[in-house]
C-alpha cells in the first residue's frame, strides 16, 4: 500500500526479490492539466501494472465492496509505504499483520513530513523504522531500524533519495524476519529517548509553513531552506521593482560577518533586507548574511542568483 516514488523502491525490491505480491493499493487516479480532463496515476500504480500486478484504488478505505476485494486476496502480510491512515478494518485483517515503513528514527517525528523537519531542526541524524500498525498513528511497536548521517549540504531530496533506497532494503529483511518468525516488536514507550527527543513531531506542511522568518539565526534559516528543497520551497516575499514579489529559495549559504567587510551603512540595514553586490544575491539577517544561490520568481523558472539578477537589470 502506497502511492509515491518512495514507496516505489520497496514495491521494486519485493517484486525483484521474488516476493508473491497478490496486491497493490493505491490512490485513484488525479486529475491533470488546464482543463483537469486527463487522469495522472501514481508512481506506485504505474509501477505494479508494468509488473502485471493487481491494483486497487479506493476512494474510501472503509468502503465495503473494497475490503471485499482486499480479502479475496488472502494476503498473508500488508505493507505500507507513504500511505494513507488506515482503519482498523484493514490493518488487523491479514494474519501476519501490517506494517510501515516510516522514514525517521520513531518514536521521533512522527507526521506526515519527517525527512522535511529532521532538517529544519537541524539534525545530523536521521533514519528509518518499520513498525506493526496500532490506532494512534506512528506509535506501534517497532521491528527494525537503520540509522542514517544527514550531511550539512544535505537537502530534502538527498536524504528522501538515501531512506528511499534504504527503506526497501529494511522493508525485505523485515518480511524476511517476519516470515521466519525472528521479530521480537519493541513498544515505543521502551526506547529509553529523551523526552525532547520523543516530543519532535513531523506534521503535514503547508505554503504557509514555508514563510521564511529573517529574523531567526542563519543557521536556522539555512536549515529551513535545506529542509523544504526541492519541495515544497522556502519563500518570502519581496518588495523588488516597487511592487511585492514571492521568492522561493532553494539552495542558500551562509557569509558570516568575518567574510564580507561591512561596508559604511550596512549595520542599519533590518534583518530580512534583499540586496545585491554584483552577481551576488544576499539578504541580511542579525548574526551574518544568507547568501541565496538558487532562486525562483513566481511564474518563472528556478534560476542561479547570477542569472535571476541579470534578468531583474538592476531592480535590486
Amino acid at each position: 500500500m502506497g502511492t509515491p516514488d518512495f514507496a516505489v523502491e520497496a514495491l521494486r525490491c519485493l517484486v525483484e526479490g521474488g516476493y508473491n505480491v497478490v496486491g497493490v493499493v493505491t490512490m485513484p487516479d488525479k486529475p491533470v492539466g488546464r482543463h483537469q480532463t486527463e487522469l495522472s496515476m501514481s508512481p506506485v500504480k504505474e509501477y505494479a501494472l508494468s509488473q502485471g500486478l493487481r491494483v486497487l484504488q479506493p476512494e474510501r478505505l472503509k468502503d465495503e465492496a473494497f475490503l471485499g476485494e482486499l480479502r479475496a486476496l488472502r494476503a498473508d502480510l500488508q505493507i505500507v509505504v507513504a500511505f494513507r491512515m488506515l482503519p482498523e478494518a484493514v490493518w488487523q485483517m491479514p494474519p501476519m499483520g501490517t506494517f510501515n515503513l516510516h522514514a525517521s528514527l520513531l518514536p521521533r517525528y512522527r507526521g506526515a513530513a519527517p525527512i522535511n523537519w529532521a532538517i529544519i531542526n537541524g539534525d545530523e541524524e536521521t533514519g528509518i523504522t518499520t513498525f506493526f500498525l496500532q490506532h494512534a498513528i506512528d506509535t506501534g511497536h517497532i521491528i527494525q531500524q537503520e540509522r542514517v548521517p544527514i550531511l550539512p549540504d544535505d537537502d530534502a531530496e538527498a536524504v528522501h533519495d538515501r531512506l528511499m533506497l534504504l527503506g526497501g532494503r529494511l522493508v525485505v529483511e523485515t518480511v524476511d524476519n517476519i516470515l521466519a518468525e525472528r521479530v521480537n516488536p519493541i513498544p515505543q514507550e521502551q526506547m529509553q529517548l529523551p523526552v525532547a527527543d520523543c516530543q519532535r513531531q513531523a506534521p503535514k506542511i503547508f505554503r504557509d509553513t514555508c514563510c521564511i522568518d529573517w529574523s531567526r539565526s542563519a543557521g536556522d534559516t539555512r536549515n529551513f531552506i535545506r529542509g523544504l528543497s526541492p519541495y515544497p520551497g522556502a519563500w518570502a516575499e519581496f518588495v523588488i521593482g516597487g511592487k511585492p514579489q514571492v521568492l522561493k529559495v532553494f539552495r542558500s549559504h551562509i557569509v558570516g560577518r568575518e567574510e564580507w567587510p561591512v561596508a559604511e551603512g550596512e549595520e542599519a540595514r533590518a534583518a530580512g533586507t534583499l540586496f545585491a553586490r554584483a552577481d551576488r544575491l544576499f539578504v541580511q539577517q542579525a548574526d551574518g548574511l544568507q547568501e541565496l544561490d538558487l532562486v525562483q520568481l513566481a511564474g518563472k523558472k528556478r534560476m542561479s542568483a547570477a542569472d535571476f539578477l541579470r534578468g531583474m537589470k538592476g531592480k535590486i
